[in-house]
């Protein structure tokens, strides 16, 4: 098994870069029905092999991005999420991002990854704001803002999708 870099670690994850190795999860994941249950379609192929295109780029031009999450122990890929610059009505941003296998959900595992990568962002790159955006009948995702100390700021459509945005306050924060 070849030795992978980790970025960050928490007491059940490894939360990693991508590799050449990580794109045909990637594009299970992202072209996968089940887990895109809130929006109007999952990507096709060639969608998901242009995003793992563009989440590698980031990592080479910032140093840091969405990364790969795996189970400690077993290093089985449980899904995806971290943070990446982005754009958000003309401010810079980080978007905070989460996407798991079905197997994967309801163990706390994006609050846990969420937690460890908003915690790794107020010390290396403070002065950007983290922010979650997400469907507004996604009630799992929208938990789990909540959970990691996300208010709701927003309320809008993004790719034709009614959207609840929310920011976090770093002094409110547990």
């Amino acid at each position: 098994m070849t030795r992978r870099p980790t970025f960050l670690r928490t007491q059940r994850l490894v939360l990693r870069p991508f590799t050449d190795d990580d794109l045909p999860v990637v594009v299970g994941l992202q072209c996968a029905h089940q887990t895109h249950p809130y929006e109007l379609s999952p990507r096709t192929p060639s969608e998901a092999q242009a995003q793992f295109v563009s989440w590698r780029r980031h990592w080479a031009e910032h140093g840091f991005g969405y990364l790969v999450v795996e189970h400690a122990e077993t290093h089985t890929v449980l899904g995806v999420g971290g943070v990446q610059l982005s754009s958000l009505d003309g401010e810079q941003v980080l978007n905070l991002y989460y996407r798991f296998f079905p197997d994967a959900w309801g163990h706390g595992y994006a609050s846990e990854m969420g937690a460890a990568v908003i915690d790794w962002s107020e010390h290396v790159v403070p002065e950007k704001p983290v922010v979650v955006v997400t469907a507004v009948n996604n009630a799992p995702a929208r938990r789990v803002a909540e959970k990691l100390a996300f208010s709701e700021y927003r309320r809008d459509h993004f790719l034709g999708v009614p959207t609840v945005y929310y920011r976090r306050d770093p002094s409110t924060a547990d």
